[in-house]
């Protein structure tokens, strides 16, 4: 099943759990409830009182029913609904006859706890709990205080009680476990949808770093294989400037595997490295701040930095600058003429200016607005 049909499944057992507990609680209020309301309305202290704590009831439900029918929650009417029906289980009791907790007479009994689950059941089950505990609470107080009760009321009470709270609880538990399961179910689905993207995202860096070591290995190899057969010498200066330019290279594509804040310039100081470890004397300037560019454009960005560095004799300085519009990368070194590569990426410019002693190369780059 996918993800998608299995949240529509949870939500729909939740809804249908909803309807159900609602169903139940309109059975008991309407059926038994409103039975014993009406046959014992002779017997209380005030008629009125039982016929108002009933129709709050029935509010309650009727609102549960607009609610499930526009596929929405009581919200910030939940507390009020509560408190309410709280209130109108104290004022039924105080006007119940004398000794009658529990029994038939004792109509809301058996109802407000329903009404109540209903009310609570999305939230988490000590709430649901704890309502039921204030309406037994109630009832027990009234029972306490002002029925004197025998042992026989005592006993009464407890049995009423197993199914006055316990059938309540369980539906408040059986909705806990559903949203808990839907929890977890929400947070496996997260996280396998991380570890898909996760090998997706690795996945295309392998692609592109074999795509990279397949460029790489048009000039590496056969660099390697002359060294290897004797055809070109290490001593040549022409052959050293292949090795320098090769290594940075290689040193560059290990480099855009690492997550860094600033790739350009992390991928430029590894670049910088290679010509630090020939002897050359690099100065490194950063000024402003830019976006982050694609890889494809970092490459371009370097290459001709990469040449020239490979061709320094003793001294070179690299200088970033960058801004939203624009992000330029510029070399000075004491090297002979050179030849730049054309770039490959459309939108990277690289212009390069000879003196008998040095060369000054930039290289650009206009971020797309």
């Amino acid at each position: 099943m996918s993800d998608t049909g299995a949240e529509v499944t949870r939500v729909q057992l939740r809804h249908g759990l909803r309807i159900a507990t609602l169903l139940v609680a309109m059975v008991t209020v309407f059926g038994p409830g409103l039975t014993n309301l009406l046959s014992n309305l002779d017997r209380y202290q005030s008629p009125l009182a039982q016929l108002a704590a009933f129709a709050v009831l029935g509010a309650v439900l009727a609102g549960e029913a607009a609610l499930l029918v526009r596929g929405r929650s009581w919200g910030r009417l939940r507390r009020p609904a509560i408190a309410m029906v709280l209130i109108v289980s104290a004022l039924s009791y105080v006007t119940l006859p004398d000794g009658r907790t529990s029994t038939s007479v004792d109509w809301i009994f058996g109802a407000a706890n329903w009404v109540g689950v209903v009310v609570l059941l999305d939230r988490p089950l000590r709430t649901s709990a704890s309502f039921l505990l204030a309406h037994e609470l109630i009832a027990l107080l009234h029972l306490l205080l002002l029925d004197d009760p025998t042992r026989g009321d005592m006993a009464r009470f407890a049995t009423g009680s197993v199914s006055v709270f316990g059938l309540p609880l369980c539906v408040a538990v059986m909705a806990s476990v559903m949203r808990g399961l839907s929890a977890a179910a929400a947070t496996s689905r997260r996280e396998i949808e991380q570890v898909r993207i996760a090998e997706a995202v690795a996945a295309e860096s392998h692609g592109r770093r074999q795509q990279r070591f397949a460029e790489l290995s048009a000039t590496t190899i056969p660099l390697l294989e002359g060294l290897a057969d004797g055809s070109l010498r290490p001593e040549d200066p022409a052959v050293q400037r292949r090795c320098a330019i090769e290594a940075a290279r290689m040193r560059r594509l290990f480099a855009e595997a690492d997550d860094v804040a600033n790739p350009l310039l992390h991928e430029l100081r590894h670049c910088i490295d290679v010509a630090d470890r020939k002897g050359v004397v690099v100065e490194l300037d950063t000024r402003g701040q830019w976006p982050e560019p694609p890889v494809a454009v970092r490459r371009d960005l370097t290459e001709a930095v990469i040449i020239v560095l490979a061709t320094a004799v003793s001294r070179a300085r690299v200088t970033v600058m960058g801004s939203a519009e624009l992000v330029s990368v510029n070399v000075v070194a004491d090297c002979r003429e050179l030849t730049m590569p054309s770039p490959v990426t459309p939108g990277v410019e690289v212009e390069a200016l000879n003196s008998d002693d040095s060369v000054w190369m930039e290289a650009r780059w206009q971020p797309a607005s």
